[in-house]
């Protein structure tokens, strides 16, 4: 009994104190707005600079700044253009692109990698990190979704809500982005989006509800696009009604830059800071410059006029005074940390556990390090610096170790030989620009390499370059670029000993799968690249990534392809989400669709056993947390990881549903022989659907059925559970 009260008091004492802080911080704000005139307070809500807003220096209230950032923290911008400053203390630990962090399905390790980036931007001084990115992977074209977490909005929103929270232990805001529907860059700025109420609930917006509920977060970035005719930075419905209202979101809507058309729906829809507007800013003219943004002078003269309330700027600088008490009028934040050994592990640890191991035909993984042969490494990514490149994502890394060196270094015994075997050009944002190099004397080569080697790695896939891996463009199809499907179909003639090692933010088609021994799905991994790489090829890490997304066999497969224009990549500026709730795995399993890969595929090199899957109960009432258990067992001679992934389903529902969806998931590592009990745990209101006729969630009563397994196609384990009425 001593020891319970003690529990309680302690807890009240917590809680007093977070509460008297909050008091404290809203007191602060209040005192300051009081001392502001109206111009100071308008000047806080737009841009001063291209990465910066002002404060108010007389009151003490310094300027906020920001950064690029989802993966490591961007290479210093100009004050006034897109230019690099040319700084020499910028150079940074490039992290892996965000697929590879969610390919991890390790919350934990999400918490480490977010918290060595807040740590490296809080040393660059920055206040607001703008990332991370968790746009859903609607279509494998998207130029961006490397720099975003997958398909599926419960995995997102597990990896993203830790991710926040370690940046902003560093006194760091992080600010997500694109809210929302910004599943496409082509006609980015202007496309209409329009889906389903149930659809816009249940898969496009969990992730952002669970960074804001969960996660604290401290500010958001809006998007670019239209929803439902209003520009996502000035949504009445999603900043306003959601965001703000329904989620109670007290932080910072941030305007992607230049996405901002109009100054009464910028100023009465949620908007608080606008960025970008223009890109000459102050050296050019006018028309552009900072005073003119539409949160500047044209709102400052509607507030004097009476036709906008000053109330209305007061919530803005409020919501812009607290993130302020946060980040960077915080005396007690840390002083950040920047390119050191621990960020480097972070960053080959994530890179590591992300490695997807797509195909292993008879063992031909992993490549035994201290066998004296010789190893063709063929393709340009075996060299080519993957953190330059990409659009706003790009990094300034202060090393970048490629998979040739790294697979140099490891195979020492090994003669190492690399023939590019195909080229592309040099990044080049918003356009393409070809390679100098002669195609046929390159294949030549790289073919002529494969025939008198012992072993192939074949180090290929997307660059970074426009219409690949990068803002602003789409892909234009699923295959390979420069020519290296073709060059692959002539290495399997020259060669039975090939495996395939894919870098790429997204899926690609593979019409040469069958006739390769192995491949690897590696991502963008950053600055540990190569080492990260080496220790999966030779063994010294077992892989244990699964796939966030799903690899269509055909393009025509994928959901938002099937409908038409209209659906991807729209018509006469509008675009409907035909297929509604059914993105990624869903589609495939509800229409029977097989895929390349499933969605949480990835092999090992060893097995794992998922059995005895159980609940603590058969029956549930709403809120009531469903408790999972079953048995995971090595059964081979490799200490390893295995992510078990539990799917629930509503069979017999008069609703249309999936045939099942994630709704939890755990890794867990087992050395050889081992066997261990796992246990995850489903809220049941996690179970509902978005009822439009509500409208809001809708817990339906009855039988469900829980899945257990290691990929959505690959759930061996069943139980039935019902939900009371």
């Amino acid at each position: 009994m001593k020891n319970r009260i003690i529990a309680i008091l302690l807890f009240c004492t917590v809680g007093t104190q977070a509460q008297v802080q909050e008091t404290r911080m809203e007191q602060t704000i209040d005192s300051l707005l009081a001392l502001m005139t109206l111009e100071e307070k308008v000047a806080m809500c737009h841009a001063q600079s291209k990465f910066s807003s002002p404060g108010v220096p007389r009151l003490g209230i310094p300027e906020l700044w920001m950064a690029d950032g989802p993966h490591g923290v961007r290479a210093e911008i100009s004050w006034d253009s897109w230019n690099y400053a040319g700084w020499t203390s910028d150079s940074i630990t490039a992290f892996p692109a965000l697929t590879c962090l969610a390919a991890t399905f390790n919350p934990g390790l999400s918490g480490e990698y977010g918290f060595a980036l807040g740590e490296e931007a809080r040393y660059r001084k920055k206040d607001v990190l703008l990332g991370p990115g968790i746009n859903i992977y609607r279509t494998p074209l998207s130029g961006r979704n490397f720099e975003y977490m997958g398909e599926d909005p419960h995995l997102a929103s597990m990896m993203v809500v830790p991710y926040i929270e370690g940046v902003q232990r560093n006194g760091v805001a992080a600010c997500l982005k694109h809210f929302a529907l910004n599943n496409q860059e082509q006609w980015r700025f202007f496309i209409d989006v329009d889906l389903s109420d149930r659809a816009l609930h249940e898969i496009y917006l969990p992730a952002y509800k669970a960074a804001v509920q969960k996660g604290g977060l401290w500010s958001m970035m809006s998007a670019y696009n239209r929803f439902r005719g209003q520009y996502c930075s000035q949504n009445d419905l999603l900043l306003t009604r959601i965001l703000k209202r329904e989620w109670r979101f007290d932080g910072v809507v941030i305007s992607d830059w230049s996405a901002v058309h109009d100054t009464r729906e910028a100023a009465l829809n949620g908007l608080d800071i606008e960025m970008g507007t223009g890109t000459d800013g102050l050296t050019a003219s006018t028309k552009n410059a900072y005073d003119y943004y539409y949160l500047a002078k044209p709102f400052r003269e509607m507030i004097r006029s009476g036709d906008i309330a000053e109330s209305v700027v007061d919530e803005k600088v409020r919501r812009i005074l607290r993130l302020m008490l946060r980040t960077t009028m915080n005396p007690g934040r840390p002083l950040g940390r920047m390119n050191n050994e621990e960020h480097l592990s972070v960053a080959r640890n994530v890179a590591r556990e992300g490695i997807v191991l797509l195909k292993n035909e008879n063992g031909f993984f992993p490549l035994d390090p201290e066998r004296k042969m010789t190893i063709a490494v063929i393709g340009e990514n075996a060299t080519r610096s993957m953190t330059a490149g990409g659009g706003s994502s790009e990094l300034k890394a202060k090393h970048e170790i490629s998979p040739l060196e790294g697979v140099r270094k490891r195979f020492r015994n090994a003669t190492i030989i690399h023939a590019p075997g195909y080229a592309s050009g040099p990044p080049a944002y918003g356009r393409e620009l070809p390679s100098p190099l002669d195609a046929d004397s390159l294949r030549r080569a790289a073919v002529q390499a494969a025939a008198a080697a012992d072993v192939v790695l074949f180090i290929g896939g997307l660059n970074k370059n426009y219409r690949q891996d990068c803002e602003a463009g789409d892909r234009r199809d699923l295959a390979l670029p420069f020519g290296q499907d073709d060059l692959l179909k002539e290495l399997t003639g020259a060669s039975e000993n090939i495996g395939v090692v894919l870098i790429s933010g997204n899926a690609v088609s593979m019409p040469w799968l069958s006739r390769v021994r192995g491949v690897m799905q590696a991502w963008y991994l950053g600055s540990e690249a190569g080492r990260a790489l080496a220790d999966v090829i030779s063994g010294d890490v077992n892989p244990s990534g699964k796939l966030p997304f799903t690899f269509p066999a055909r393009l025509e497969d994928s959901p938002a392809h099937v409908y038409g224009e209209r659906s991807y990549p729209g018509k006469d500026g509008r675009q409907v989400y035909q297929e509604g709730i059914f993105v990624g795995y869903r589609w495939y399993d509800t229409r029977k669709i097989t895929p390349l890969f499933a969605f949480g595929h990835g092999l090992s090199y060893t097995s794992f056993t998922i059995s005895d899957l159980r609940t603590d109960k058969p029956s549930y009432a709403a809120g009531e947390t469903i408790i999972v258990t079953c048995s995971v067992r090595n059964s081979g001679d490799r200490a390893g990881a295995e992510v078990v992934q539990v799917y629930a389903g509503k069979p017999g529902s008069p609703v249309e549903r999936a045939v099942k969806e994630l709704k939890a998931f755990r890794k867990t590592y087992l050395e050889p022989g081992e066997k261990r009990t796992v246990t995850l745990t489903i809220d049941t209101n996690d179970l509902a659907w978005y009822d439009e006729s509500i409208p809001g969630w809708n817990l339906e009563p009855g039988a469900y059925s829980l899945y257990a397994g290691n990929a959505s196609d690959a759930v061996p384990e069943r139980v039935t559970i019902t939900i009371a009425e």
